[in-house]
């Protein structure tokens, strides 16, 4: 009896990556946030143009907007937010701002949404806030599976790592050879 051969799929490739990056950085996600991550990298790693735009004139334009259109400019900025802080975060440097500055109004566009959405999808935006550093660690290890080069640099780790407590910053100044001693720090749990 012969077998048949699936090929898997790009989100079963994706997800396996994300379990992988999970692994790694030993932060384990909810089922929805792996799930949005997923979703996240296939609908915009095919779209390098969405992260050149000016996130903060973004966010000033969705506040402007209303009802789904407002929702669709917050979650934009929101996920443009989470994609720039743990997969490119060297982009921080060329706009001449903190990653932390990501963070902070990535949280505050999926906060904004959950406010705004229906029960449903409310917690899910309220969780993706919430554990905003965890997916960008995730995304950071994900970047590490593939790339030996350093994501952050030590100044720039450092400075994430203090304003949100990011296990992957911590990591990348532990392990800088360049002079920097950091030990006797709790993490999250």
């Amino acid at each position: 009896m012969s077998q048949i051969h699936q090929q898997p799929t790009e989100m079963a490739l994706w997800h396996a990556l994300v379990e992988d990056a999970q692994a790694l950085c030993k932060h384990p996600l909810h089922t929805d946030e792996t799930a949005y991550l997923v979703f996240l990298l296939m609908r915009y790693l095919q779209k390098p143009e969405l992260a050149e735009s000016c996130f903060a004139l973004s966010y000033l334009d969705a506040q402007l907007s209303l009802g789904r259109q407002k929702s669709d400019k917050l979650q934009l900025v929101g996920d443009q937010c989470l994609l720039t802080s743990g997969f490119f975060p060297q982009r921080a440097k060329r706009k001449r701002v903190k990653i932390s500055y990501f963070v902070e109004l990535g949280q505050a566009a999926y906060l904004q949404l959950a406010d705004s959405s229906i029960a449903s999808m409310s917690r899910l935006y309220t969780d993706l806030a919430q554990h905003f550093v965890g997916l960008m660690d995730v995304l950071q290890a994900l970047n590490k599976l593939s790339d030996a080069q350093p994501l952050l640099e030590p100044l720039d780790a450092v400075d994430l790592w203090v304003k949100t407590g990011s296990d992957q910053a911590l990591s990348a100044v532990s392990q800088n050879p360049d002079g920097f001693v950091v030990t006797g720090v709790k993490t999250r749990q």
